[in-house]
């Protein structure tokens, strides 16, 4: 069982438990997910079964868009609204005064991450060491922030929407917007609209997904592998080929342009991913199953 399940992760759940549960759904022992979300979050997981997990990385650095609450006033020690509250006091600002400062959040930068993040330091994991009440340095890592749109404002809370790069924290944004305003700010809300190619109107629901797996239509919610490179023109190789292909050999093509190609069998099966260069089709990443053919 291979595809790509768009799940609309819910409140509370962390995305270990979304993926545990589709585990059972599915009785599939080959399952993962890019782009892990924080329990507060919701929205668009994508999980990928049997031999799509081999696209994992494939889709890691793909862009994200977020629509996040940002509170100001507020600082905690998560920089959200789920942690201990360090900081409180009133604020009413002008929609103009808060987008005064949004550009200045625009485009590559250093972000550093929050103590409560799963980044290992020395071995352990930051919000482990966090709960002990500890602080260590963290370095700057280099995130791109792309589109940065205030949707809403009352004065003190608002929503932002956020199309961004991988290993951005979109809590560690809005804290820093609040220090940028000098009101201090933290998130209140977050949910992911957009991951790669799929976006919210992609999504099923766990309660959707569990009850196509009562009436075992579930296989029938899976998105095929090949969806994630329907960007790329698809190539039909011959049986001489696809024997290369499936031998990890290289595939003269004489006249084929340089690029990604979507490779598939004279009946269809999705082969590979692979890429043209000066005539010779390279596999990029195998698709099909090592006990076929």
């Amino acid at each position: 069982m291979n595809g790509i399940i768009i799940v609309d992760k819910p409140q509370g759940w962390t995305s270990h438990d979304v993926v545990a549960k589709l585990r059972g759904i599915y009785r599939q022992k080959r399952i993962g997910h890019t782009g892990t979300l924080d329990p507060m979050a919701t929205g668009v997981l994508v999980v990928f079964l049997g031999r799509g997990t081999r696209a994992v990385e494939l889709c890691e650095n793909d862009k994200k868009e977020y629509v996040a609450g940002l509170r100001l006033g507020l600082v905690t020690n998560t920089q959200d609204t789920t942690g201990e509250v360090l900081e409180q006091r009133e604020v009413s600002l002008s929609r103009q005064q808060v987008e005064a400062v949004l550009s200045r959040f625009l485009g590559p930068q250093q972000q550093i991450p929050p103590m409560y993040s799963a980044i290992k330091v020395g071995g352990q994991k930051l919000y482990e060491l966090a709960r002990k009440g500890k602080t260590v340095e963290r370095k700057p890592r280099s995130i791109t922030i792309e589109e940065l749109e205030l949707l809403d404002w009352n004065g003190q809370e608002g929503s932002l929407r956020v199309v961004c790069s991988k290993g951005t924290y979109i809590r560690t944004l809005c804290h820093d917007i609040g220090q940028a305003l000098g009101t201090g700010g933290c998130m209140s809300s977050l949910r992911r609209t957009r991951a790669g190619r799929f976006s919210l109107e992609d999504t099923v629901s766990l309660e959707t997904i569990q009850a196509a797996r009562d009436s075992e239509t579930h296989l029938a919610l899976l998105h095929p592998v090949d969806d994630l490179f329907s960007a790329y023109p698809a190539l039909t190789l011959s049986e001489g080929e696809e024997k290369r292909c499936r031998n990890g050999a290289d595939i003269r093509k004489p006249g084929l342009s340089d690029g990604l190609y979507r490779a598939y069998s004279a009946h269809g099966a999705f082969l590979m991913l692979g890429k043209a260069e000066q005539g010779i089709l390279k596999t990029v990443k195998s698709f099909f199953e090592v006990n076929e053919g």
